[in-house]
């Protein structure tokens, strides 16, 4: 009996992890920019607060993007991850493509995106201003579920608005407004509205 269920452990290990690996691999492209197009970036206009949670969102500027996946991490501890659960690091234009990127590594954690070259093939500035590490708030539970569908390498089109986020006991968390700054403070907090892979 004993070995009758080592071997179905065998097998739901191997099954396990074929599954994963399918599910979870990097989407390959090939050279070339996959996405030539900025992120937008306009007013709020009348955009009203909104509750999700715990939390106060105030829109500062409505948001669309697409862009291709660099690194994609799950949180589930903290205040930051009851609101947003997903951060996706996203480039565009030649942090899109496959050749540049090859070169580049890319990780994430502690709620930043980090990334690695020993040769630069496009100037740093480039790198700095066409990748982005964005927190994710999903609107519902659709969205929820399909921020956590996403892979590495996929084209996504995201939209919604950069939020700032309060709290009743004075906790805030606001959204960087614009892709050219960098370090601490720079990450896009998204109320995600829509996403879409495409």
């Amino acid at each position: 009996m004993r070995m009758t269920w080592a071997r179905l452990l065998f097998v739901f290990l191997i099954g396990f992890g074929a599954y994963h690996y399918v599910t979870q691999r990097e989407v390959e492209h090939g050279p070339g920019v996959l996405v030539a197009e900025e992120p937008y970036q306009g007013s709020a206009g009348s955009a009203a607060e909104q509750a999700v949670g715990a939390f106060q969102l105030t829109p500062l500027a409505i948001f669309s993007i697409r862009a291709r996946v660099l690194a994609t991490t799950d949180y589930y501890f903290g205040r930051e991850a009851e609101l947003s659960p997903i951060d996706l690091a996203l480039g565009w234009g030649r942090m899109s493509d496959e050749n540049v990127l090859k070169d580049i590594s890319i990780t994430q954690g502690g709620r930043f995106y980090y990334w690695r070259v020993n040769t630069f093939l496009i100037p740093r500035e480039e790198i700095q201003t066409h990748s982005a590490n964005m927190h994710m708030i999903p609107a519902d539970a659709g969205v929820r579920k399909a921020l956590q569908s996403i892979r590495v390498g996929n084209v996504v089109r995201l939209h919604g608005y950069l939020v700032e986020a309060k709290a009743a006991d004075g906790w805030r968390w606001k959204s960087s407004l614009t892709r050219e700054d960098t370090g601490s403070g720079a990450c896009e907090l998204v109320l995600v509205q829509s996403v879409e892979v495409l």
